[in-house]
């Protein structure tokens, strides 16, 4: 029995490792993410990356994204896949959750507004 329950958790932990790198932005990245304002329906955090600037992988349930300034970005996905990027300043997008990590491939700044979903029954 001991010879089959070491592989299995051994692959279950393998197999959690990418998710447990998809954390929340706040605890993991909290140089480039603050909490603004949160309740029971929404959280909102502002969001700011120097030129060139990159994340680690992280989390966001659905959302939108409010641009404070014009930005390039690059999101990395745990599959490898690449996702680029741009939005004027003002622009406001649906931002779909899930993990990923973000940079900020423009020569500039870029300062957004993330408001975050919180999934509960009956909320909004």
């Amino acid at each position: 029995m001991k010879r089959i329950m070491i592989p299995v958790i051994a692959m279950a932990c393998l197999l959690a490792a990418p998710l447990a790198r998809a954390d929340d932005p706040v605890k993991v990245d909290p140089k480039h993410y603050q909490v603004e304002f949160e309740n029971d329906t929404v959280r909102v955090l502002r969001i700011h990356y120097g030129p060139g600037e990159k994340s680690v992988m992280h989390s966001h349930p659905d959302g939108v994204v409010i641009y404070l300034t014009d930005a390039e970005t690059t999101m990395t996905f745990p599959d490898g896949k690449t996702k680029v990027n741009s939005a004027k300043a003002g622009t406001v997008q649906a931002a779909p959750g899930g993990p990923h990590l973000p940079q900020n491939t423009g020569s500039k700044a870029m300062d957004l507004i993330l408001v975050e979903f919180k999934n509960k029954p009956g909320a909004m």
